[in-house]
C-alpha cells in the first residue's frame, strides 16, 4: 500500500490549498526510520508552503549558547 502525505494551508488571502503526495512522488523511502521521514517531510513542507503561498521568511536566533 502506498503511503501518502497531505499538505494543507489556509490564509486570510487565499482559499484553502491542499495537495496529497505519495512517498514515491516525494522521493521518500517507505522503509526509512520514522524520525528520518518526519525530518524529510518537514523540509519538503517548508518548500511547498513557500512556493504555493509565495512567501519568504527568516529565523533569527540571537544569544544562543551551546553550553
Amino acid at each position: 500500500m502506498n503511503k501518502t502525505v497531505t499538505f494543507a494551508g489556509d490564509t486570510k488571502y487565499e482559499d484553502r490549498i491542499q495537495e496529497t503526495f505519495t512517498f514515491e512522488e516525494l522521493g521518500i523511502d517507505e522503509n526509512m526510520h520514522t524520525e528520518e521521514v518526519k525530518k524529510k517531510i518537514d523540509k519538503i513542507f517548508e518548500a511547498w508552503v513557500t512556493s504555493r503561498l509565495n512567501i519568504s521568511y527568516s529565523i533569527i536566533i540571537q544569544g544562543l549558547n551551546d553550553t
